[in-house]
């Protein structure tokens, strides 16, 4: 009769020879579903925390994704740092930057869904939103202006290297004179409710300040309301 100790080395190799093979069949079974034929396959559920769709030479094109795998973007030809983003579907162009997107969030109290438009090398200029904050809400239809020649990538540098001074005040600072020169892109238009529950078309000028004002408030009344580029209110 054999001893135990002469089985163990036999039942060592079976298993190695078993996981070798396992390992092949399996490798052979996910070869033939996604790639066998360049015809991919037909599927009538798929369950993924995230998809990323390429060009044949890797770009990448959209993300389809969770919040906790969504992508951070990319400017310039390189990934943002990882921040919050709701789950949905980020959208970039041809050289692979983020052009766009479709997120959202919510849970009681608290909603967020917007669908939007880049210009080129640049933030939104289009987007559709609703928000919802403890009852605070506002949604609708926006449109900004974006200076062709201040795009996002300088933006982020200009931050990166103000923030690494540890200087808030200096930041804040530069960041308004941005704004008052128009460099900063400026929202111009809103057409929706407000959050004081008016509905209306409310218009800015390239420094984003109030011009023009016109719908009805949560009273029902009419809103009709100009003013010039002082702040001051037509009669």
């Amino acid at each position: 009769m054999q001893s135990h100790s002469t089985h163990v080395p036999r039942q060592l190799k079976f298993l190695q020879v078993y996981s070798v093979a396992l390992t092949f069949i399996v490798a052979l079974l996910v070869w033939q579903v996604f790639f066998h034929n360049g015809n991919g396959g037909h599927f009538k559920e798929v369950t993924a925390e995230r998809i990323n769709i390429v060009e044949k030479d890797g770009t990448l094109r959209i993300v389809m994704a969770n919040r906790e795998r969504q992508h951070p973007g990319i400017v310039d030809g390189k990934s943002l740092p990882m921040r919050d983003r709701g789950a949905g579907f980020i959208f970039f162009n041809d050289e692979g930057d983020e052009c766009g997107g479709y997120v959202w969030s919510g849970e009681k109290g608290a909603a967020d869904m917007g669908f939007s438009l880049d210009q080129y090398a640049n933030d939104q200029i289009v987007q559709l939103q609703y928000q919802d904050e403890a009852g605070r809400r506002h949604y609708g239809l926006k449109m900004w202006d974006r200076n062709d020649d201040f795009p996002t990538g300088k933006l982020i540098r200009i931050h990166d290297s103000l923030k690494a001074l540890n200087d808030t005040a200096l930041l804040a600072a530069t960041l308004r004179g941005y704004q008052a020169q128009g460099l900063i892109g400026q929202e111009r238009l809103f057409v929706g409710k407000t959050e004081n529950r008016a509905f209306g078309l409310f218009l800015r000028d390239d420094r984003g300040r109030p011009r023009l004002s016109i719908g009805v408030d949560s009273l029902n009344q009419l809103i009709f309301e100009a003013y010039d580029s002082t702040g001051t209110r037509f009669p």
